[in-house]
């Protein structure tokens, strides 16, 4: 393991949104030694411990230090007895604590009975044109090359073109007959597992914004994730995977925005999610051991010696909880990551359905990802997001891979067939081993495009009406929810909001959105703020 990634408790709260405190590979015997508080090596001799209070950061004679506030607190009979071991010793034993407390969280947050288990968050980073792909308009054909006739509101550029119709066809499929686009016949193919909801709204065009927004329901950084939140009201029941996972493949990397998009914001650090990188050697940086392991431990002695200088003074601190339950949780990774990423127990067949042998490099690492996801749903992950790949088209960049402000079909040509096999073999998959039912997939991105041309062959953003779906997980199949104007470019029936979106899919979970709070800066917040309606119609 690499433990110069290692922070010791004292510092966690330095820690970046997606960073995770690294543990040690010593046997499962040794720490419940350590948690009886039996020794485990010759305490390392600290020169920085041993130091005279001038030359050390020490808090106790500083009444300004942030740490000062905790200082006094009475002993709790958690910390009486993390004093009794020290090292990773001391993280274990709080961190199998951490569990029982983690517990009674699960059985308070729970409201009712879940219709799924997990959630899967297809992320379209960029903004996919619902009128080029799931809600047809015939009325742009009729208008081509005309000016729009409503009115058309400020854009992200303001370089409004045309009406422009779709440059693809429209094919009705499954028993639903509902229309989808030539961009994805394979999801087509299972239209009568998916829901989809055409009157989707955001309140903003920008991509950061909008990004934050459909994560958070709040458009800037420093507010859960609905991954976090999912993972606060329901924990994991994977004892050794995070609840909540990002998956990564071939170079995709994380929409415009940046790691705060799954950041655990004011909840408990442990809450934030994991990256995967599902196709690399190393899947979580710094997992696997890399120090011999007598310079691991005694690494981990000076390190313990520190948690346990700084927890002694500490009742229940979040960032020293999380910091505990990580190490535990870092320390379990070690054998269940590689296990997750080692796709030779699947079937060629398995392995053809999503594309993995396709000779596009992109389209196979993303249908990796899909493979993946199933992967974790099986072992209990809570939520999973994946991210698509950009081709550097007409705008789209790595960030923003379907942002085609131009060279709209070629752009979206490319990043329909990355997903389109792979969305469709995930659902088929699931459905084939029972797991549908239990597992609740939602397609989005951060708002539309404009159903006008920007410039001649791009298309601009378009919060103000735009498609998002679900499969699975509760949902009707073959269902439309909502609806836009002719045009496609406003709400009219039905009109959703992020909230009533993420409301709907707690609802689903088991949770109830308004009773999922939490107490910061003197306000209990929750992922909805005040707003959010179930959308009871969609609910099988």
């Amino acid at each position: 393991m690499d433990c110069g990634s290692l922070l010791p408790l004292s510092g966690v709260a330095a820690l970046l949104p997606g960073e995770r405190l690294l543990a040690t590979s010593a046997s499962r015997a040794g720490l419940r030694k350590a948690a009886a508080g039996l020794p485990q090596s010759t305490p390392f001799n600290c020169p920085l411990m041993n130091a005279s209070p001038s030359r050390r950061f020490d808090w106790q004679s500083n009444p300004n230090h942030p740490a000062a506030s905790i200082a006094n607190r009475s002993y709790s009979r958690r910390a009486l007895l993390s004093r009794a071991s020290t090292g990773f010793g001391m993280a274990a034993l709080a961190g199998l604590m951490q569990e029982e407390s983690q517990a009674a969280l699960v059985n308070r947050a729970k409201r009712f009975a879940p219709k799924a288990r997990s959630v899967i968050f297809l992320y379209m980073s960029g903004g996919v044109s619902h009128v080029d792909s799931f809600d047809h308009k015939p009325m742009l054909k009729k208008f081509e090359g005309k000016p729009m006739p409503v009115a058309v509101k400020k854009t992200q550029f303001n370089n409004n073109g045309t009406v422009q119709p779709s440059h693809w066809d429209f094919k009705r499929y499954g028993q639903s007959g509902i229309e989808v686009s030539d961009l994805f016949p394979q999801i087509g193919g299972v239209i009568d597992n998916i829901c989809q909801l055409r009157s989707m709204t955001a309140k903003f065009s920008e991509h950061a914004q909008g990004n934050f927004f459909m994560h958070s329901g709040f458009p800037f950084l420093g507010f859960p994730s609905a991954g976090a939140w999912t993972s606060y009201g329901l924990g994991s029941e994977s004892r050794d995977l995070p609840g909540y996972v990002v998956l990564q493949s071939g170079g995709a990397t994380t929409p415009h925005g940046g790691v705060g998009l799954f950041s655990n914001g004011f909840l408990p650090a442990q809450h934030q999610a994991s990256i995967v990188k599902a196709d690399e050697a190393e899947a979580v940086a710094n997992i696997r051991p890399r120090q011999p392991q007598d310079l691991q431990r005694r690494q981990l002695d000076f390190i313990g010696a520190m948690d346990q200088r700084f927890a002694s003074a500490t009742q229940h601190d979040t960032h020293i909880e999380a910091a505990i339950s990580n190490y535990e949780m870092a320390w379990r990774m070690q054998a269940a990551v590689p296990d997750l990423c080692d796709i030779s127990g699947e079937s060629e067949a398995t392995k053809k359905l999503y594309g993995l042998d396709d000779p596009e490099p992109k389209k196979a690492a993303y249908a990796r990802q899909c493979l993946l996801a199933r992967r974790l749903v099986e072992r209990g992950v809570r939520f999973i997001e994946l991210s698509t790949l950009a081709y550097n088209l007409g705008g789209g960049n790595a960030a923003n891979p379907w942002d085609h402000h131009g060279a709209i079909k070629e752009g979206h040509g490319k990043m329909a067939n990355q997903v389109d096999q792979p969305i469709a073999a995930l659902i088929k998959d699931l459905k084939a081993r029972g797991l549908l039912d239990s597992t609740l997939i939602v397609w989005a991105g951060e708002f539309g495009r404009t159903p006008f041309a920007q410039g001649t062959n791009g298309r601009d953003h378009n919060p103000y009406g735009f498609t998002v779906w679900m499969a699975g997980g509760g949902v009707k199949g073959g269902h439309i929810y909502g609806a836009t104007d002719e045009f496609g470019y406003n709400a009219t029936e039905n009109v959703c909001t992020v909230y009533d979106m993420w409301a709907t899919v707690l609802h689903l979970m088991g949770l109830d959105h308004e009773q999922l709070t939490y107490r910061f800066g003197g306000r209990d917040l929750r992922l909805t703020d005040v707003h959010g309606n179930v959308l009871r119609e969609i609910i099988s």
